[in-house]
């Protein structure tokens, strides 16, 4: 099945029934462009329905970019949720599209790049091309498109400012780049969002947003698992949405998470503009909003003991982070209170950042935890989306005070590794009272495969 869905676009056929069919549930899977009008598209674009000789199929909207297709103003192709591939795969492809959606490329370059995926540039741009379509200027560009597309419609930024804030290098490039993929230019982008009644925001670092998920998705559950875990002034959680601080980049930012019928709205309060790429890619992994419910519920619930979870509860999520470092290190303070974090003004209920690894290096804490933030703090182990899961578990165990199940329980959250079954106490005794033994809940897990992280939340559901 992972094989199947890693291959669609390249089976032509299959994604032309997809097409035809108009269904959504493949949005962000694979593009479709029409060689006869030059455009590409999502698969369930409402438009007309080319002829079957007519149309290409990418991976990726750069890969299309990069063959002289434009996008869909109809459909909005790279406005919709992305492929679920990328927290599949744990392939070198996929590790850099995780890094180019967090900004890597427009802050440190491909070299850069290249450098935290622990390959050379040639090699990096050789297998992205065989893998993607496009090398990674191209994906990178494709990233900066849709960010600068976000910042003309949703805030009332001069459009000079957008084209520094979305990463471009000159304003020519930037007007360039949206004629060519969007087919115009960005005054009469913006001028359509308004004449569509998107009136941009007042401050150029409010934004209000909407992140496109894959239904169904279940919102209260996350909820539910932000309250158990927050950190007072660090996040603030009430029945309707969550919001919490962020450090990034150029800055810090507060942002408020409001699920709503088929999106989640997206408060954003950014330092610096050029954060927004990065803030949007980060509370996306939050919320596993490019996760696919459908192919996840098609195998868990195949298991009979598994079977009346998954149909009550469809489309639950496995909660992703927005920082490796202060991941790890909540994980290892566990019910500890945590002390410091730089304060931040108070918007959306939350007054303070989660401490740098250096702060709680030298806050008092146990001596393992204390090991541990200064080997973060001082770059000896390097916790992020672009790490190889087997390398990263390796260095975390050789550290101390982790385990195994700290160890895996970072690489589900982190690397939003979905295959992961926690060797969780909660775990073993919801599995109990279901009817699978202890003994025999390895064996079972292998039918599971490639999802038994999300089979982990809801055995925890069950219980």
């Amino acid at each position: 099945m992972v094989t199947e869905t890693l291959a669609l676009w390249r089976d032509a056929e299959r994604c032309y029934r997809v097409v035809t069919a108009r269904d959504p549930r493949f949005d962000g899977q694979f593009i479709m462009a029409v060689r006869t009008t030059g455009i590409y598209c999502r698969p369930s674009c409402p438009a007309s329905t080319p002829k079957e000789r007519n149309v290409r199929f990418f991976p990726t909207s750069a890969a299309a970019q990069a063959n002289g297709f434009r996008a869909c103003r109809r459909c909005l192709p790279d406005a919709v949720p992305g492929s679920p591939d990328w927290n599949v795969r744990a392939d070198l492809a996929a590790r850099a599209m995780r890094l180019i959606s967090d900004g890597t490329v427009e802050r440190e370059g491909v070299p850069g790049l290249a450098r935290r995926l622990g390959y050379s540039e040639r090699q990096l741009g050789r297998v992205l091309t065989a893998e993607l379509g496009a090398g990674p200027l191209a994906l990178a560009r494709a990233h900066r498109a849709h960010s600068a597309r976000l910042l003309i419609e949703m805030s009332g930024l001069p459009l000079t400012d957008v084209a520094f804030a979305a990463g471009f290098s000159s304003v020519r490039q930037f007007n360039e780049t949206i004629r060519e993929v969007f087919a115009t230019t960005p005054s009469q982008l913006r001028a359509a969002s308004l004449r569509r009644g998107r009136a941009p925001g007042e401050g150029s670092t409010r934004l209000s947003l909407r992140l496109p998920f894959r239904p169904p998705f279940d919102a209260a559950g996350l909820l539910r698992f932000f309250a158990r875990h927050a950190v007072p002034g660090v996040e603030e959680v009430t029945d309707e949405s969550y919001a919490r601080t962020l450090r990034l980049a150029h800055g810090t930012g507060v942002v408020r998470l409001t699920p709503e019928a088929g999106h989640v709205r997206c408060d954003l309060l950014l330092a610096d503009l050029r954060d927004l790429g990065s803030a949007v890619s980060r509370v996306r992994r939050l919320l596993d909003l490019d996760a696919d419910p459908v192919a996840i519920a098609r195998v868990l619930g195949a298991d009979p003991a598994l079977a009346p979870i998954v149909a009550a509860v469809p489309g639950i999520r496995v909660p992703g982070a927005v920082d490796g470092d202060e991941l790890l290190l909540r994980a290892l303070l566990g019910a500890a209170p945590v002390r410091h974090g730089d304060e931040v003004p108070g918007e959306f209920g939350v007054t303070r950042l989660f401490p740098t690894a250096a702060q709680i290096a030298t806050a008092g804490y146990d001596e393992n935890v204390t090991s541990v933030a200064a080997a973060l703090a001082e770059g000896r182990l390097d916790v992020h989306v672009g790490r190889e899961a087997a390398e990263l578990r390796a260095e975390l165990l050789a550290c101390p005070g982790i385990d195994a199940p700290t160890a895996d329980h970072v690489l589900m959250r982190v690397l939003g590794a979905p295959d992961i079954l926690l060797n969780d106490p909660e775990i073993r005794q919801s599995a109990t009272r279901l009817g699978i033994s202890a003994d025999s809940l390895p064996e079972r897990a292998r039918h599971w495969t490639p999802w038994c992280s999300y089979a982990g939340m809801y055995l925890r559901q069950a219980g």
